[in-house]
């Protein structure tokens, strides 16, 4: 891969990953397959400050879970008004690495994916 775009895409994506993994990040990057860069491009990672918000105006409904797609817990808060209070106060440190960690899991699943023109439809 060329050095240029892994760090096109270290520069416009180092929010949504914790910063002790970029160097791995990028690494990848370099060594992963040409056929892979479109899908790698195409992702939407969550963004941790938007969950970190929402967490704070409506984390003790459980809607932060909800959008990281963690259900259980989202449920788990919404039925308990967030812990009563305290679920949803330790949330608002807990949400930001749990969205960079939940980003962190995409792109290794981008990375080992079968490239493009390998897939076959059945």
């Amino acid at each position: 891969m060329d050095q240029q775009k892994a760090d096109l895409f270290i520069i416009t994506n180092a929010k949504y990953f914790e910063s002790h993994y970029l160097n791995w990040v990028r690494e990848q990057i370099l060594q992963m397959d040409e056929s892979k860069w479109p899908a790698l491009q195409m992702l939407q990672f969550k963004d941790p400050t938007i969950h970190l918000i929402v967490s704070i105006l409506g984390g003790h409904l459980g809607i932060d879970r909800f959008m990281l797609g963690d259900t259980g817990l989202g449920v788990g808060k919404l039925l308990t008004c967030g812990g009563l209070g305290i679920w949803a106060i330790i949330d608002w440190f807990m949400i930001m690495p749990a969205a960079r960690e939940k980003n962190m899991q995409l792109f290794q699943r981008v990375l080992s994916s079968a490239p493009y023109d390998t897939i076959t439809t059945v």
